[in-house]
């Protein structure tokens, strides 16, 4: 039986955040992707993409990978499963509750990207993109410019009501691996490592030479890493 892969991208992207990673992976794994688009909150996000799962038998090897948002929509999973995993990846994510300061920042970029989005996208793709080069940038760009407004408000009110899991991630006996790139300004390191606090059994991995874009600027580090968790 195929293990099988889910991966969750991140905020106003879609499954071509993905694209360089794919090639990388084992070619026995069934690679799945979880749709984070339309819903309201992350526990609808984590609930369909329990879904993805529902037709695999007990038996079936799966592993979760989220990034960035789907990084929070792994952990709300971890936290409330319906079946069992053999390992998780959480990339460049946190595993703290909104704070006020937090929630007032997301609110002007609302306001923002409801005024000009295409100029909110720039500073996305500037401020996610360390030093990447500008091919990348623009793939970038297209992507979230493809997903939209409409989508990046209503994920980002998700992730202003996201949960705090820190108590059920310390429960978790299962292999996790943490990824972030060393120069990531949008979840620094330091919350990796914070993370980290929560599960202290899984593996850290801070990934020279990348921003936020992980699975883009780094797909070969990534891919590394999933490959060493999943049979």
């Amino acid at each position: 039986m195929r293990p099988v892969l889910l991966l969750i991208q991140g905020m106003l992207n879609d499954a071509g955040v993905w694209a360089d990673v794919l090639p990388l992976l084992p070619q026995h794994w069934e690679v799945r992707f979880a749709q984070i688009q339309t819903q309201d909150s992350i526990a609808a996000m984590a609930r369909d993409a329990w879904a993805q799962l529902s037709d695999l038998s007990a038996d079936t090897s799966v592993m979760v990978a989220g990034f960035s948002l789907g990084g929070y929509v792994a952990i709300e999973m971890l936290a409330n499963p319906q079946r069992t995993l053999s390992a998780a990846a959480l990339m460049s994510t946190s595993p703290l509750p909104e704070t006020d300061e937090g929630r007032h920042v997301r609110e002007k970029t609302m306001a923002a990207m409801q005024a000009n989005f295409p100029k909110v996208v720039e500073g996305i793709v500037k401020f996610g993109c360390h030093e990447a080069t500008e091919a990348v940038q623009e793939r970038v760009r297209q992507m979230i410019l493809a997903v939209g407004c409409e989508t990046g408000l209503r994920q980002t009110r998700a992730i202003m009501g996201r949960s705090d899991h820190r108590h059920a991630l310390s429960r978790l006996t299962l292999p996790v691996a943490l990824l972030c790139g060393e120069h990531d300004r949008v979840t620094p390191p330091a919350l990796t490592h914070e993370l980290a606090q929560c599960l202290p059994h899984a593996q850290i991995h801070i990934v020279p030479g990348s921003g936020h874009m992980l699975p883009v600027q780094q797909a070969q580090a990534v891919a590394r890493v999933l490959s060493s968790l999943h049979p």
